[in-house]
C-alpha cells in the first residue's frame, strides 16, 4: 500500500513520519527530495542556472536558496519558471524511490508529500493520512517553534490549504492535539485497520 502523509505547518506531520519510519515503513520524503534534486551537479541545478543565472550559486556550487527567493517573492512569473523546473524533477524523483522500495519487496511505502492536496498528487498514493490540530494549537505552535509574531504565523498558516478542507480528502486523521501516546495510538489504529503493519 502507498500511504500519503500530508498535514500543514505545524501539525506534527514530521512527528507522525518519524513514528511510521519507527514502525519500519519505508518513507519517500518530499522535502529531502526537493533538496536532493537541486545538488550541484544536478540536471535541475543546471536548468534554473540557465534561466536565472549564475548569481544564484553560493562559492561552492550549491543554490543560493535566500537569493533565488529574493527573485522569485514579489515575481509570480519567476516564481512559476522556477516550479515548471523543480515540481517535475520532484515528482520523478519522488516516483523512482518509491519504485525502488517496491522491487526490493516492500509492501507499504509512506510518500510524505507536505503538499500533497496543494500539488493535485492524491493520485500518487491509494491511502492519504492527514495529521491535523486545532487552529489554536497550529498557531501557538508555529509561533513558538519558528519565533514568529502572530500576524506572521497567520500569514504562512493562511498559505496552504485549511486543514478542515484536507480532513475532507483523507481516508483517515490523526488528530495530535494532545499528547505524544495519544498521537500514536491513533496511528497505530488506523494501520491496524489498514493492515499496514
Amino acid at each position: 500500500m502507498i500511504i500519503g502523509l500530508t498535514g500543514s505547518i505545524a501539525s506534527g506531520k514530521s512527528t507522525v513520519a518519524k513514528m511510521l519510519q519507527e514502525l519500519g515503513l519505508q518513507i519517500v520524503d518530499a522535502d529531502i527530495v526537493a533538496r536532493d534534486v537541486v545538488e550541484p551537479g544536478t540536471e535541475t541545478l543546471g536548468k534554473i542556472v540557465e534561466v536565472f543565472g549564475e548569481d544564484i550559486l553560493l562559492e561552492n556550487g550549491g543554490l543560493n536558496r535566500a537569493k533565488l527567493g529574493e527573485i522569485i517573492f514579489h515575481n509570480p512569473a519567476k516564481r512559476k519558471e522556477l516550479n515548471d523546473i523543480i515540481h517535475p524533477a520532484i515528482r520523478k524523483e519522488m516516483l523512482r524511490q518509491r519504485d525502488e522500495w517496491i522491487e526490493k519487496g516492500e509492501k507499504n511505502i509512506v510518500m510524505d508529500i507536505p503538499l500533497l492536496f496543494e500539488s493535485r498528487l492524491q493520485h500518487f498514493v491509494e491511502k492519504i493520512l492527514v495529521v491535523s490540530v486545532t487552529e489554536d494549537i497550529q498557531l501557538t505552535r508555529l509561533m513558538e517553534r519558528n519565533h514568529l509574531s502572530e500576524k506572521e504565523a497567520k500569514a504562512r498558516i493562511a498559505s496552504q490549504l485549511p486543514l478542515s478542507v484536507k480532513e475532507k480528502g483523507a481516508d483517515a486523521v490523526i488528530y495530535n492535539n494532545g499528547n505524544f501516546e495519544n498521537t500514536r495510538d491513533q496511528l497505530l489504529k488506523t494501520l491496524d485497520l489498514w493492515d499496514a503493519i
